[in-house]
């Protein structure tokens, strides 16, 4: 059956869970989502866009074990239409294929290749992982292989906003270094490039020379002012430049690595193993920023890992850590994850029932629940339920 949205969430531990999973006929009773949204304290911008909501998209899948299964996405219009008619066909199958059930989902021809299509399919093979790992008792990083179980950190930050002058922006990225951090981003892109490398120029002055500094133009510049940026910013040591120009611009990146000695990095906005295929063929990207939310789930995700392995790059995901944190924790490649403190992260307070904690040597620790640890709180969310 497909549970109604209006419909309460019913939590269960993962441990708990796990126990109940005695069978191998392992099937889907019921799948569906919840959709979320909340104003931020204040609007945030970057080098395109400006942000005073945060959302989110909870997919719940239950079996007939006793096993749910938590996925995230966003509540787009066309990915959380195309999200329910992909959860309405999974229905009664195994939730351990995911192999065959991603196949089954991505159907150019019928339902699109990028964008929102591979969104909508992304949160629900997560959903699918999270019930694998728990029919096997373990956590995601360890069903997955297991490299590692403290992962180090950037904490993202710097964006724009109208009271941010040099000084607030200094005690931002400060504060951050204060919590553990030992890397930390700041945006780019929305100002001229004169104003942008003054900002640069506080922020390296407020954190040290020995912090790594992240700068993240959001896709904001043509090739051309990317190159102009990039060899004004090089004496204060940036760690990478990330989303120099648009995520299709192959040729423009090939052009910026080869003017700048700062490592590019990209692919918050790239799809599937084929996407990720092209990119790294451009010879250009030194980090790979895969988004398991967008580009195709735990499926696509471990498979673009494993590509970037075998020609040398390190992979440092885009967006919410809960989704990533294991990931990293399976792969020999990983770089480092973002990461989003609570005094940082705009959003409901309490969204997952576990979250990592940041440590004074700027690592998280994956936790050893099984599953993926994407379980939500529903009395935090439910003020914020928009459909």
């Amino acid at each position: 059956m497909i549970k109604n949205q209006g419909e309460t969430m019913d939590i269960a531990e993962p441990q708990d869970q796990s126990q109940a999973a005695s069978r191998s006929d392992i099937k889907i009773t019921a799948a569906y989502s919840a959709n979320y949204q909340w104003k931020r304290d204040k609007p945030i911008s970057n080098g395109l866009h400006t942000y005073a909501t945060s959302d989110l998209t909870i997919v719940t899948i239950e079996t007939n074990v006793g096993i749910t299964g938590y996925g995230i996405g966003r509540p787009r219009a066309g990915e959380a239409d195309l999200r329910q008619h992909y959860l309405e066909r999974i229905v009664g199958q195994d939730p351990t294929m995911t192999e065959a059930i991603w196949s089954s989902l991505w159907s150019p021809k019928m339902s699109g290749r990028r964008g929102n299509e591979t969104r909508a399919l992304s949160s629900i093979d997560l959903a699918l992982w999270d019930i694998k790992a728990k029919f096997a008792g373990l956590p995601l990083y360890r069903l997955l292989g297991g490299f590692r179980k403290k992962i180090p950190v950037y904490i993202a930050g710097g964006y724009y906003a109208p009271d941010k002058g040099l000084k607030e922006l200094q005690q931002e990225m400060a504060s951050y270094v204060g919590l553990g951090a030992k890397a930390v981003k700041m945006k780019i892109g929305a100002v001229p490039i004169k104003d942008d490398i003054a900002r640069v120029k506080a922020v390296r002055e407020a954190i040290g020379p020995d912090i790594r500094l992240l700068l993240d133009a959001n896709c904001a510049y043509r090739a051309y002012e990317a190159i102009q940026f990039a060899k004004r910013a090089e004496e204060f040591d940036p760690f990478w430049f990330e989303e120099a120009v648009q995520p299709d611009d192959y040729d423009g990146f090939a052009k910026i690595a080869a003017q700048t000695t700062i490592p590019l990095a990209t692919g918050e906005n790239e799809y599937t193993k084929h996407g990720f295929r092209d990119l790294i063929n451009t010879k250009a990207i030194a980090i790979l920023n895969p988004d398991a939310r967008y580009m195709g789930g735990v499926t696509e995700f471990m498979k673009v890992a494993a590509m970037a392995q075998a020609h040398g790059l390190d992979i440092a995901p885009h967006g919410d850590q809960q989704a990533h944190l294991h990931l990293l924790a399976a792969i020999p490649n990983a770089l480092m994850l973002e990461y989003y403190p609570p005094k940082v992260m705009a959003s409901a307070e309490g969204v997952y029932l576990h979250t990592p904690s940041l440590e004074s040597d700027g690592t998280v620790t994956v936790s050893e629940r099984p599953g993926v640890g994407l379980e939500p709180r529903p009395e935090a969310l439910a003020p914020f339920r928009i459909s």
